[in-house]
């Protein structure tokens, strides 16, 4: 019974979680005159990436830095293969060109930056430093390359907020999808548990999909409200943040080895952020067949870790 409830209890927190933060954080880029891009790649895609840094520094903390690379792939590959797709199925996405032409490109470049620094055996100090420092020049040239008005026709019902009310539900917001996030997870984690999945498999998928969740849902109902920016902008921001913030500040904290991690799960991840870039460029949609292909990668790949375990 505790499993359940966990688990659809953790569904329906993320769920009003997401409504609430893609509600605040459509406010705030229409006050601002901030594009919903810029939102969706920085204020959102961070805060549902708050279970992964969550998780990944607390195991910093506690010397076990390298399951923040596990974590961090997983959660890259799911958000690509599951989330966008999953996200796509339900309604296609509508793709700007800044996101074609400059975020889809620089997610493949961080992600080869990744497989390159973890060459020599893991991330160190300067590793760490490195990888921050570029997560800052991006936020920096995000900001001042903004255009205001590339951007989703703002829904009447979203102009009714005060200043203080918009960032009350980001907080909100983003504090539901954490405490969701977490009561799903440990849920799923449970349920694998009684059903007999071993660990391994239970940290590359149900951990990784669970710290994924808050993306899934935010995606979702930003899209289903006609936010393709800040749907689209939250899965691609949130894989940025996971390589050059999360494993940054992890490697930072303690160095990280990659000695456990597969060379799969590495190129797994790299061919889904590099086949997004076509799929985005195709009439600047990610339509039902892109999507479906998507989740059929991720499917394969989640088989081959079962069978393999």
């Amino acid at each position: 019974m505790w499993i359940a409830l966990s688990i659809i209890g953790g569904f329906i927190i993320l769920t009003l979680g997401a409504e609430a933060l893609v509600k605040g954080a459509s406010q705030i880029a229409l006050r601002l005159g901030i594009a919903p891009l810029i939102i969706g790649l920085t204020i959102v895609a961070f805060g549902t990436s708050a279970p992964e840094f969550a998780v990944s520094i607390k195991a910093a903390l506690a010397g076990n830095a390298d399951i923040a690379i596990g974590n961090v792939l997983g959660s890259n590959i799911a958000n690509i293969g599951l989330i966008l797709a999953i996200t796509a199925l339900i309604k296609p996405i509508r793709v700007k060109s800044q996101m074609v032409k400059r975020d889809i490109p620089l997610m493949i470049i961080a992600s080869l930056l990744l497989t390159a620094l973890l060459w020599d055996g893991g991330l160190g100090l300067i590793d760490g430093i490195i990888l921050a420092t570029l997560l800052v020049a991006y936020l920096v040239m995000s900001y001042l390359k903004a255009d205001p008005q590339d951007s989703d026709e703002v829904d009447a019902e979203d102009n009714n907020l005060a200043p203080w009310q918009s960032l009350l539900m980001i907080v909100v917001g983003i504090s539901m999808l954490v405490g969701g996030g977490i009561v799903f997870v440990d849920g799923a984690v449970e349920l694998a548990t009684v059903l007999g999945i071993s660990q391994v498999v239970i940290g590359l998928t149900v951990v990784a999909v669970g710290t994924s969740m808050p993306e899934l849902a935010t995606s979702v109902v930003a899209a289903r409200r006609g936010k393709s920016d800040i749907a689209i902008g939250n899965v691609v921001g949130s894989n940025l943040f996971n390589i050059l913030g999360i494993l940054g500040i992890t490697a930072i904290i303690a160095p990280i080895s990659s000695q456990s991690l597969a060379t799969l799960d590495l190129m797994v991840m790299l061919m889904l952020a590099a086949i997004l870039l076509p799929f985005a460029w195709t009439g600047y949609r990610i339509g039902r067949r892109e999507g479906s292909l998507l989740l059929i990668c991720y499917l394969a790949y989640i088989s081959h870790l079962v069978l393999n375990a």
